[in-house]
Formats: C-alpha cells, sequence, structure tokens
C-alpha cells in the first residue's frame, strides 16, 4: 500500500465537459442535419427535374400520335376518293369539268391545299383549283401509288413545285429567316421550301390503264392546324399558372408553324433551332428531351425528327413549356426549407447552450472539488445546493463520500498493515478452496438434477394421478345423479373428460422421461417400413385435417432390434410435428433406407416437411425436456422422450431446418444382430 502511494501518475491531457456537451448538441444541428439536408434537396431536384422531362415526353407522345392520325387519315381520305364509285363514273363520262368540279368538291370537304390526278408519264388529267400540267412522279409516294398501292408521308417541296400548283402555296410558303441566340450560322436568308402532308392512291381505270389520285395539305403558317395540337397537348389547368404550352413545326431547323412568340402578337415564324438541338435531332436524328434555348426563354422541351417520303430527315416536331415558373417554384422550395433551418437552428442554440451550461458547471465544481482531494486536502467540499436533478443528487452525494472517507482515512491507515498479512494468508486458502468447490459444485448440480426430476416424478405420480381419478369418478356420480339434465352440460363434460386425458398423457411422459426403464417393453427384431406403414392410421387424421400429402420412400433391407410401440411413439411424434408445421397444407416425406454410421451397418427414418421451418435458435432446444413452441397444448416432452428411446437403443436422432421452407428429422438405428 506504501509503495503505491508513492507511484508517479499518469496524467491524462484534459478535455473540457463543456467542450464536449457543446459539441454532442451542436455538432448534428450545424454539421449533420445540413449534410442530410443537402443531399435530400439535391435528390429532390434531380427527381423534380425528372419529373418535368417524363411530362414534356408525354407531351410530344400525344403531339406525335394527333400528326400520325392526321397523316394517316389524309392518306385514307384521298384512297377512298379514288375507290369511291362516284369517281368512277365521273371517269367513265370523260367530262374534265365534271371531273374538276368533283375534285375541287373534294379538296375543300378534306381541307386539302391541293388535288389531281396523274398518268404514269406525270401528265396532269384532271386537277382541282390548279392549272399545272405536269408534275415528278418520281416521289416515293407517287410511284407507288402508280404501281398500285396507297401511300403518303411528309415531303418537302420546292417553291417551284408550289408554284406550279398554286400560287397562293409559294408565296405561303416564303419565310424570311430571323437570327436567334444559340441557332446555327447560315448565309441564308429565306426559307422558300414548303413542308407538306403528301399522299397518293391508285386509279385502275381500265385494264392496262392506271392512274393515281395525289393530294395534300402545306404546312407552313398552317397556324389552325398548330394550335390545335397545341390546345390537345397543353388543356387548360395542364399547367401551373406563369407557365405556357407551346407547340412547332420545323422544315430542316426553320420554324414554318408555331405558336411560340418572337414578341407580343407576332408568331416567330422563321425562326431557327439552337444548334445543339439541330446536332441531336436532325444530324443524330434522337429524341431531344430537356432544357433548351426558344427563341427567347428557356422551355422544358421535346424534339423529335420527322422523316419524309424517301427516308430522310425533313423537320422536327417540337412541344414544350416554360421553365421559369418550375425553376421559380423549386428555388422557392430551397429557399423556404433553408430558412426554415437556419430560423430553427437560431431558436434551439440558446436553449441548447442553456441546458449545457446548466450540466457543466456543477461537473466543473465537482472536478474542482475531486483535484483539490488528490491534493491532499480531504477537506474539500462541492457546497452545492440539493437539486431534483441527477447532477444535484450526484454533487451531494459527492460530498457526502468525502466526509466520509475523512473519517475513515485514519482507519484505513491502521489497518493497512494488519490487512497486507491477512491477505496473504486468505489468497493461499482461498485457491485451495476455490479447488474443491469447483468440484463439489459440479458434483452438486448434477445431483439436483437427478434429485428434481425424482421428486417431479413422484410428486406427479402420487399428487396428479390420485386426484385425476377421483376427479373422473365423481365425473361419472355427477352424470348419474343429473341423469337425463347431463346432456343440459355435454360440452362442458366432454371438456372435462378432455382435459383430465390431457393431465394424464403429461403424467405418462413425465415418468417415461424420469424412469425410461420402467417402461421399456419387449424387445424384438422389426421392419421400419412396415412399423412406419402401421403408423400411419395413428396419425391419419392429423394429415387429413391440414390437407397434408404424404411422399413415401423405402429401400431398406435390414431389421432393427426396438420395441415396436417405442419405434412407433417416436415416429409418431415426428410426424405429428410435421403436421403442426404445415397447418395449411404441405408436402411430408417419409423414408427408410440402409445407411452406415461410424463403420456400423444401421438403417436410417427420415420424416420431413414443408412447413414453416425453425431458426437455429429453436433449433438447438427442441430436444430439451419441457421446451415447446406449441404454448396451449404442448408439453415439450415429446421430442426429449423420442431422444431418449432412440439413444437407448444405440441409436442417434438429429434435425435440420430452415425458416420457410421446412424440416428434416433423421433416426438411425443400428442393425438388428
Amino acid at each position: 500500500m506504501a509503495d503505491l502511494q508513492h507511484q508517479p501518475k499518469v496524467v491524462s491531457p484534459v478535455r473540457s465537459v463543456r467542450v464536449k456537451l457543446l459539441a454532442i448538441a451542436l455538432l448534428p444541428t450545424l454539421v449533420i442535419l445540413p449534410l442530410l439536408l443537402g443531399v435530400t434537396m439535391v435528390r429532390w431536384g434531380a427527381k423534380f427535374d425528372s419529373l418535368l422531362i417524363s411530362k414534356v415526353h408525354g407531351d410530344l407522345t400525344i403531339a406525335h400520335q394527333y400528326l400520325s392520325t392526321i397523316l394517316e387519315n389524309t392518306g385514307e381520305r384521298i384512297e377512298s376518293i379514288a375507290t369511291s364509285a362516284r369517281l368512277q363514273d365521273v371517269l367513265q363520262d370523260d367530262t374534265a369539268t365534271q371531273l374538276g368540279g368533283y375534285l375541287e368538291e373534294s379538296r375543300e370537304k378534306l381541307g386539302l391545299d391541293f388535288l389531281f390526278i396523274i398518268d404514269p408519264e406525270g401528265r396532269v388529267t384532271a386537277s382541282a383549283g390548279t392549272e399545272v400540267s405536269r408534275v415528278r412522279v418520281n416521289w416515293p409516294v407517287r410511284a407507288k401509288a402508280l404501281q398500285g398501292k396507297a401511300a403518303y408521308a411528309f415531303d418537302i417541296f420546292s417553291n417551284d413545285e408550289l408554284g406550279e400548283i398554286s400560287a397562293a402555296l409559294a408565296q405561303r410558303a416564303r419565310l424570311e429567316l430571323v437570327k436567334t441566340p444559340n441557332s446555327g450560322q447560315s448565309e441564308q436568308l429565306w426559307e422558300t421550301r414548303g413542308l407538306a402532308i403528301h399522299a397518293a392512291s391508285p386509279i385502275d381505270v381500265s385494264p392496262g390503264r392506271r392512274l393515281a389520285l395525289v393530294g395534300g395539305k402545306l404546312l407552313n403558317q398552317n397556324l389552325d392546324f398548330i394550335d390545335t395540337i397545341n390546345d390537345l397537348v397543353y388543356k387548360e389547368a395542364s399547367l401551373p399558372e406563369g407557365s405556357q404550352g407551346t407547340a412547332t413545326l420545323f422544315l430542316d431547323d426553320v420554324r414554318i408553324s408555331t405558336n411560340v412568340r418572337l414578341f407580343e402578337g407576332k408568331r416567330a415564324l422563321g425562326t431557327q433551332v439552337s444548334n445543339a438541338v439541330r446536332t441531336a435531332v436532325l444530324g443524330e436524328g434522337r429524341v431531344w428531351l430537356d432544357s433548351a434555348f426558344v427563341v427567347n426563354d428557356w422551355y422544358v422541351s421535346a424534339y423529335e425528327p420527322l422523316v419524309d417520303s424517301y427516308g430522310n430527315r425533313a423537320g422536327m416536331l417540337y412541344v414544350g413549356f416554360l421553365e421559369a415558373p418550375f425553376a421559380r417554384a423549386k428555388y422557392e422550395t430551397v429557399a423556404a426549407v433553408i430558412i426554415a433551418f437556419f430560423a430553427i437552428t437560431l431558436m434551439s442554440i440558446p436553449v441548447f447552450l442553456r441546458w449545457a451550461r446548466s450540466i457543466f458547471k456543477p461537473l466543473e465544481r465537482m472536478t474542482e472539488t475531486i483535484a483539490r482531494v488528490d491534493e491532499g486536502d480531504l477537506g474539500a467540499r462541492t457546497g452545492l445546493p440539493a437539486t431534483h436533478d441527477e447532477i444535484g443528487q450526484v454533487a451531494v452525494h459527492l460530498d457526502d463520500l468525502l466526509q466520509r472517507l475523512q473519517e475513515r482515512e485514519g482507519e484505513l491507515r491502521a489497518w493497512n498493515e494488519e490487512l497486507n498479512v491477512r491477505v496473504d494468508e486468505r489468497t493461499r486458502e482461498l485457491q485451495l478452496a476455490n479447488h474443491q468447490l469447483e468440484a463439489t459444485t459440479k458434483q452438486l448440480v448434477i445431483s439436483e438434477k437427478l434429485a428434481t426430476v425424482g421428486e417431479i416424478t413422484a410428486g406427479v405420480a402420487h399428487e396428479i394421478n390420485n386426484p385425476i381419478a377421483v376427479i373422473q369418478g365423481n365425473l361419472e356420480v355427477a352424470r348419474y345423479l343429473i341423469g337425463e339434465k347431463a346432456d343440459l352440460a355435454k360440452t362442458e363434460f366432454r371438456l372435462i373428460d378432455e382435459q383430465v386425458e390431457r393431465i394424464s398423457r403429461i403424467v405418462t411422459k413425465l415418468l417415461q422421461f424420469a424412469r425410461p426403464e420402467e417402461f421399456a417393453g419387449y424387445v424384438e427384431r422389426h421392419d421400419p417400413a412396415h412399423i412406419m406403414t402401421d403408423t400411419m392410421p395413428l396419425v391419419q387424421h392429423v394429415l387429413n385435417r391440414s390437407g397434408i400429402n404424404v411422399v413415401r420412400d423405402d429401400n431398406v433391407s435390414r431389421l432393427v432390434l426396438m420395441n415396436r410401440t417405442e419405434l412407433q411413439q417416436v415416429l409418431v411424434n415426428l410426424i405429428v410435428n410435421a403436421a403442426h408445421a404445415m397447418p395449411h397444407g404441405g408436402t411430408l416425406g417419409l423414408g427408410c433406407h440402409d445407411a452406415e454410421r461410424d463403420e456400423r451397418a444401421g438403417v436410417v427414418l427420415t420424416v420431413s416437411d414443408t412447413g414453416i421451418g425453425m431458426d437455429q435458435d429453436v433449433l438447438a432446444r427442441i430436444f430439451e425436456p419441457f421446451f415447446t413452441t406449441k404454448r396451449q397444448e404442448g408439453t415439450g416432452l415429446g421430442l426429449s422422450v423420442s431422444q431418449m428411446l432412440v439413444i437407448r437403443q444405440g441409436g442417434i436422432i438429429t434435425a435440420e431446418s430452415t425458416p420457410g421452407t421446412g424440416t428434416t428429422f433423421t433416426v438411425w438405428l443400428p442393425e438388428a444382430q
């Protein structure tokens, strides 16, 4: 003890409780929460942008379907005119005036810009409202019609071709190009070509003579057409207030029909798409789904290429809506979250600091007191008033301990030498006693277990069997005395009988577990497969109740030496447990086959199920006496008795199980000699 008092102290670096408490209080608020908030807002922003792209993609799908429907309907209507009986009648009359009038009537009815009939040499045999006499026939649409197959597509007409059909169409196609930011560099000042819906259908006049009915609609400056698409895609209230939906048709990269405004009251006809969009859509043939600068503002945009009858990319279809309202809403949300976070932080930090001060002030006082005591001042005290919190109680308790420490310090010095001597003597005695105690304890545990089992068995036999007999006898007397009125309590009597029978079974199992040698029957040689077959009627009602399918696999040639009833008891326990594991049905597998174990010949019996299975904790305890998972009707003795019966015959029983898959019990018994 004296040597210990003079050993040098190891002084550890002091870390202030104040710093630790402040770190504990403020670290989550000022570091962790901002990081989590930042990650969350970034992920939310990405999800928000993804939803906008998904919406504009859906808008593009609607516009594409409408445009495809218009193209298909135009082709079908021209085909219906070409195959109509009225056209055949007019052709038979061979009156040019009448035929031209019919074509003009059909053109106006269908809303077409041109409609005429051509022969294989390109001569116009009849037309609606035009004096053109010859046209090209090498268009794929027209060539297919002259070959006997109707066709339709988007096609680009030169200004001369439009002029041959109608001077008004040629004039409508002319658009002055307007330069916009981000558009490609071009020296061209005017766009004079026209993008049109182009359809043709064959007309079989007579054997060997075929004409083609050609019609179409110019899309340049077709504002009703593009406004219809816009109204269809962006219905009222489909976008938030402040946003605006737009739709556009492009010839190459030039807007030929659009509701995008260059400025108030003037549509952005003749403006060109940005160079990035042109490269992706017209150059690479991809669908563009992203933000894009459209004329004078940013839009969430979708572009897809339009392919002409030659398979070339002739233009683009565009839909989109203003990005600014959505961006503003996103930034306002982020700003609101950040402001709320800082407001909550500023309000909570003073509270944290006040709570921390109420903790570290008393702790610092106690630290100072302990330091003074450590320096030799045993009269030092904290002097803190008693409070109802834990720290105040610790301070009062510390003062009390220091007081008692001062009182005992003198006594400890006197006892020091005497204690050193006694410690040496007691150490030797304790070491010897410890060895003796360990041996005695092991023997006592074994004896206690055996005595407990014997006491339980004797108590059960004496204290339970006799009352059971009295209950059964008095129950019969009660039935006799009540007479016919016993039927009124028929259910109650039956329940009493069942519970008495259950008590008897439990007592029998306890006795069999405690004194197995008294219950052993006559041992003889048996075919295990036959015993398994004889066991099935005993458990068939349990299997039928749950709808369990039984699969047998018997391939055994050896006999086993065991009491027939005991082996049946083992099988019944295993089969009933398997049935309880499959309350909603399943497959019960039963098998017998020859097997060796540790170079000894024997037989293996398997009982498997496809039930709920067991985890490893339950599986490790299933053979323990009184352990059961069937809390209502289980005794926990079935498997322990089965294990005892198998081991007594020199065998072994094991189990394997997987939760949710099933359980397999394996019983190995030595071959009968």
